[in-house]
């Protein structure tokens, strides 16, 4: 189920209008995530979210549950949109350099497209202590490993051993997604800057050193 930005397809709703329960959960939802990602946990409110979707409150309440359990629900959905748009962004087979770039393209894009989203899982769920963070964690986790997976593969390739420890490379693969993320944050700050800007300064910041890395070409620091 992919994530969304806004309430603009939530709104679109009518009280009282029947409509399947699946449709109008994602409705509830869009309207949550809305919520949340621009007020943020606390200062969001059932009432505003039921206003935002077009539905009552003891609906969104006997739907979705409390207003806990929704934010949890809402860092899963955004969670799951956005591994899923990273691994669909990338094909398989291609160069380790090619894949990488396609998924942090897929990865900027998404975060572009859905800054509500982005907002509830890098801004509101990492504040508000267990068990949102931990939701959180097992997303960056999963990105984590595919990014290092890639690393590990790309160095394999470079040093000609195919049994070099994936543990070698997870560091990098840490300091990766840490910088993307923070790059996310700021782009989406920053008005005018694309997600295929973000994608290639990254790229340009990251891929010469590792290329060097796996050349046996590291820098070091001076004695």
């Amino acid at each position: 189920m992919q994530g969304t930005d806004a309430g603009k397809k939530a709104a679109g709703g009518r009280r009282g209008k029947r409509m399947p329960r699946a449709e109008r959960e994602r409705q509830m939802m869009d309207a949550a995530v809305a919520t949340f990602g621009r007020r943020g946990y606390r200062a969001a409110s059932m009432d505003e979210i039921a206003e935002l979707a077009g539905v009552s409150k003891p609906l969104v309440y006997l739907y979705l549950n409390s207003k806990e359990d929704l934010f949890s629900a809402c860092i899963r959905r955004e969670a799951a949109a956005l591994v899923e748009a990273v691994r669909g962004g990338i094909t398989p087979g291609e160069p380790a350099d090619q894949q990488l770039w396609a998924g942090l393209l897929a990865f900027f894009t998404h975060t572009a497209e859905c800054p509500d989203g982005w907002s509830v899982l890098h801004s509101q769920a990492r504040t508000h202590g267990e068990p949102f963070a931990r939701e959180v964690a097992v997303m960056r986790e999963e990105i984590v490993a595919f990014v290092t997976l890639l690393i590990a593969e790309a160095a394999r390739e470079a040093h000609g051993n195919p049994t070099l420890p994936e543990g070698e490379v997870a560091p990098l693969a840490e300091a990766l997604v840490g910088a993307a993320e923070a790059l996310a944050v700021w782009a989406n700050a920053t008005p005018g800057v694309t997600a295929r800007e973000a994608a290639t300064t990254l790229m340009n910041f990251s891929w010469a050193g590792l290329a060097n890395l796996m050349q046996g070409k590291p820098w070091s620091p001076p004695k």
